[in-house]
């Protein structure tokens, strides 16, 4: 009869219930975005739109900011004209156009997002927007933007 050896536990159940060491457990400022150290809890908020300050950031620029754990919404309201000037981020995008349309300049191309449509721009990537007609963009950001929290966003105050 052939002895056993000894029953080996897996480096996962020596580790269960143990915090291991992760991106998201340093503390690491961003250039620009808002940290939060892992002391900081999440907390639940339930808000309507017309409840949240509506900022105007120049005649034809208005946003309104919902700031979660990790994570920023916001809706930004640009007339037609609009510029939005040259600029890049630390912080990942989505932008989702529920009204109107935006043209991108972004990566050597231009690009049309229409109402419907949603654009994911990395970070670091530099872009530039033009609203071709009135326009509601949502904006999701992570991490928060700490420029937009802070208004030290002087780009978007001309």
């Amino acid at each position: 009869m052939k002895k056993r050896s000894p029953t080996r536990t897996s480096k996962k159940a020596k580790t269960a219930g143990k915090s291991l060491p992760s991106p998201t457990n340093k503390h690491v400022a961003l250039k620009r975005t808002a940290v939060r150290t892992p002391a900081t809890k999440a907390k639940l908020k339930y808000l309507r739109w017309g409840e949240v300050e509506l900022e105007t950031l120049n005649p034809l620029l208005q946003r309104q900011l919902i700031v979660g754990h990790n994570v920023m919404l916001t809706r930004v309201l640009l007339k037609k004209g609009c510029i939005v000037p040259l600029h890049s981020h630390v912080n990942e995008q989505l932008s989702y156009i529920l009204e109107g349309a935006l043209k991108f300049w972004i990566d050597g191309r231009e690009i049309v997002v229409h109402a419907g449509e949603v654009l994911t721009i990395p970070p670091n990537m530099p872009h530039k927007a033009e609203a071709l007609e009135d326009t509601i963009d949502l904006d999701i950001f992570n991490p928060p933007r700490a420029d937009w929290i802070n208004k030290t966003d002087s780009y978007l105050r001309k």
